[in-house]
């Protein structure tokens, strides 16, 4: 045990006070490396739970799968002729060796592209002015408002006789799957805006353009990118049915040739594929939207 020594100060009075020594220093006992880890740890240990956690499910998934399908269960739902996750593995290594499913691969990650692309090009513009000029959403509003609930499969027969090749035709119809989610999520974006920044901005001299720019543009970008995220999904819905109706190359193709075939492995493959290009997609615009609008994700 340490003791405690006072030590004699004089003040300008004469007197003696007692003032206690300082304490000694303590010297750091973790190295500078170790506290960045563990402030590094204390930052992100949400996105490490988050992360842990969606491996877990994926292998509590990928689990109760192959026991499901290598005892052949039949609970009402029949799992005898579903592929175990090992057939499906060794189809997936048949087929990346293969040139022509990466092909597949390809030729819809550019349907999509070109047909997501365009649907943002215009629906985010419309969306925009149709939410500041109330006259051009009354005329455009009702229209999109009755296309809008026609499935893709239903637009597949009048694609074709639009458009003078299928490629084109499956990309409108992609064009048509991501095109409405993002105008309705944009003109959300626009309904919601404050009006006092709006009158704020006016009083220090904002012309209607700057205040475009500079208030209704960035208060509406959380939602554009809502939009954007959620016609991503029904793009790639879109996409597939039509490539499995009208199509000869894509992943929704090769699934629905697989399926002509009885080639059981390979459906489940071309579904896996199908629902990763999808994430992949998603998470690109989620990452898209925290670097554009960083403000909409702040905590």
């Amino acid at each position: 045990m340490t003791s405690l020594t006072l030590a004699p100060v004089p003040s300008a009075s004469g007197a003696i006070r007692l003032r206690p020594p300082r304490a000694p220093q303590l010297e750091a006992s973790a190295p500078a490396g170790g506290g960045r880890a563990m402030r590094w740890f204390r930052l992100h240990k949400g996105e490490l739970r988050a992360a842990l956690l969606a491996l877990l499910s994926i292998a509590a998934f990928i689990a109760a799968w192959h026991l499901l399908t290598t005892h052949r269960m039949t609970l009402y739902v029949r799992f005898s002729n579903v592929p175990s996750p090992e057939q499906v593995l060794e189809s997936a290594s048949r087929a990346f060796r293969s040139g022509r499913f990466i092909d597949h691969l390809l030729i819809s990650c550019r349907r999509i592209l070109f047909g997501f692309t365009l649907a943002a090009v215009v629906a985010v513009p419309l969306g925009l002015l149709m939410g500041r000029y109330k006259l051009l959403k009354e005329a455009v509003f009702p229209v999109s408002e009755v296309l809008r609930p026609i499935p893709a499969i239903a637009w597949v027969p009048m694609a074709i006789m639009l458009w003078p090749s299928n490629e084109e035709s499956i990309v409108f119809i992609t064009f048509l799957g991501a095109f409405f989610p993002i105008l309705i999520n944009t003109l959300h974006g626009m309904s919601t805006m404050d009006e006092v920044l709006v009158r704020a901005a006016r009083c220090l001299g904002a012309r209607e353009a700057a205040t475009f720019r500079e208030v209704y543009f960035p208060a509406a970008l959380p939602h554009i990118f809502t939009g954007l995220t959620v016609g991503m999904g029904v793009a790639w819905v879109s996409l597939i049915a039509a490539e499995m109706i009208s199509g000869q190359f894509g992943i929704g193709y090769f699934t629905w040739e697989a399926y002509s075939l009885v080639q059981y492995p390979d459906i489940a493959l071309g579904m896996i594929c199908i629902g990763v290009l999808g994430l992949i997609s998603s998470v690109a615009i989620r990452f898209l939207g925290r670097k554009v609008a960083p403000w909409s994700h702040a905590r």
